[in-house]
């Protein structure tokens, strides 16, 4: 299939965790029945005895709160300068699969110092993932997944049925929290949490897919927030033409902004040229099967597979990097498919994405002709790039699937402080159309921030970003609605994200 695009780095090993066994009673979320919360008993993580792990010990069904239990997997950095101690702040990486245990692990690589001082740095992984209750599907059967990109309606009537049996596997192997892995049972957990920790209010940082943990969180206990950071954002009101036309746009956008960066630095390998006209080109021979890959002359590349390696590099952007790779590939080089980060990193989708992304997104496709229209638009929207991989793979990795049980809505918070909403203009996998849609419909309690440059995640691309993210967490000092920062060029010889460790998760994490 044409994979969906997955960030790049290697996941830290699990880590010892154990289970406190302490339990006291909490109060319930409003109109739900009481239930424990257990108090975690914190040890040293295997991996990285600097960061305390546990556990903690919640309902599956929070409306069911005396039925199964499952384990939340949680991990704390301590404040390092104790005296000067502002709170906890949980933190997400995004996914749908990351795991913020792993996150914990380098979060003083992540975050300023001033903010590693100040913040116990809570991590979790999110119920479904990871060391909580992972969801599992077969290995075997998911090495069988067809393509994603149907060409008749025989190809896309098997998908529905793959898709189908996949589910019905997923739910087998995972057993009852794959039905209550949305983020908003992940949205309670959080403020249990809270709760375990003796914390009266909880400062949040998510990014890209923890953005909807920390939107859904605001609206149903924003009277437990201090400060709250909503990094690159997802829109979770979206139907299925507006996300899958949203995403084309911003992989469109991708390619343009790449083209600029061609036309205007010397170290580009087609520098000088019409850079245009030779990706055509290079579409046209892989659209009639002549483009062999680098790293295995048999298999061929599609104009959907170069398409997704432009939503790839954009994640820095690694614009030098992905000019390489192209050049190689028009000259018909041989090299191991590592040497092609914009491709290497493909697979199919994590196996938390049919319990996650599924019954949050009610993205569904009903028949051939419905999808033959859908995909007309996004190549429509973007040739260049041929729709987004990231847009498209989410929209097929839930056909055959029965309706959500988070799906889109409004978003609406009430009862919430102000909350820091920041977004780059040519982020390549979290539109910046969702984050001003986001933020049109909480106008009253977001304040929005837009980095004027490029890539995915926005908390540390400029001084400018860093001051207005750091000052809001120690202080609350947020500058007026509306603030951009500047762009800042990223080094034409690497990824801007290159030097610093970026967390590894799912389709719409950071880099």
């Amino acid at each position: 299939m044409q994979p969906m695009v997955r960030a790049f780095g290697a996941a830290i090993a699990s880590s010892a965790l154990v289970l406190g066994a302490s339990q006291v009673a909490i109060a319930a979320p409003e109109g739900q029945p009481e239930y424990q919360v257990g108090a975690v008993d914190w040890k040293p993580c295997e991996e990285k005895p600097t960061v305390d792990c546990g556990f903690l010990e919640l309902p599956i069904d929070y409306s069911k709160p005396n039925g199964e239990k499952f384990k939340l997997a949680v991990s704390r950095l301590k404040a390092a300068d104790p005296s000067k101690r502002i709170g906890a702040m949980v933190i997400n990486p995004g996914g749908p699969g990351g795991s913020g245990v792993d996150f914990s692990m380098f979060a003083d690589q992540y975050f300023s110092k001033e903010i590693i001082d100040k913040f116990d740095v809570i991590g979790f992984d999110p119920r479904g993932v990871a060391r909580s209750a992972p969801i599992k599907c077969s290995a075997e059967l998911l090495q069988k997944t067809p393509s994603s990109y149907p060409k008749t309606k025989a190809e896309f009537d098997a998908l529905v049925t793959f898709n189908k049996v996949l589910r019905e596997d997923c739910a087998k192997q995972s057993g009852a929290i794959f039905n209550f892995a949305s983020t908003a049972e992940v949205a309670q957990d959080i403020d249990s949490i809270r709760r375990a920790l003796g914390e009266k209010k909880i400062n949040y940082y998510g990014i890209s897919y923890g953005t909807i943990m920390g939107q859904h969180y605001a609206e149903k206990f924003g009277k437990n927030i201090r400060a709250m950071i909503i990094d690159s954002n997802m829109d979770h009101s979206l139907g299925t033409k507006q996300f899958l036309d949203s995403e084309a746009r911003t992989a469109e956008d991708s390619f343009n902004e790449w083209i600029k960066w061609n036309d205007r630095d010397a170290s580009s390998p087609f520098h000088g040229q019409d850079l245009r006209k030779i990706w055509k080109d290079l579409l046209a021979k892989a659209e009639r099967g002549e483009v062999p890959a680098p790293w295995d002359p048999n298999a061929k590349l599609t104009p959907e597979d170069l398409g997704g390696g432009v939503v790839s590099m954009a994640y820095g952007p690694n614009w030098k990097g992905f000019a390489d790779q192209i050049k190689q590939i028009i000259d018909g080089a041989q090299a191991p498919k590592a040497a092609f980060s914009a491709f290497a990193a493909e697979e199919t989708f994590d196996n938390p994405f049919p319990g996650i992304f599924c019954n949050d997104y009610n993205l569904r496709v009903s028949s051939w002709g419905e999808y033959q229209s859908l995909v007309k638009s996004e190549y429509r929207i973007a040739p260049n790039t041929r729709g987004s991989s990231l847009g498209h793979g989410a929209m097929m990795g839930c056909v055959g699937f029965p309706k959500a049980t988070n799906p889109q809505r409004t978003l609406k918070i009430k009862n919430s402080p102000k909350i820091l909403l920041t977004n780059a203009k040519h982020d390549p996998a979290t539109a910046y159309e969702w984050a001003v849609n986001a933020h049109r419909q909480t106008r009253d309690t977001t304040v929005f921030v837009t980095y004027e440059g490029w890539g995915h995640g926005v908390y540390d691309r400029s001084e400018c970003t860093l001051k207005i993210n750091n000052e809001y967490l120690v202080s609350l000092k947020l500058p007026r609605s509306g603030t951009s920062c500047a762009a800042v060029e990223p080094p034409a010889e690497a990824s801007i994200m290159s030097a610093k460790p970026r967390i590894p998760a799912g389709p719409f994490s950071v880099r």
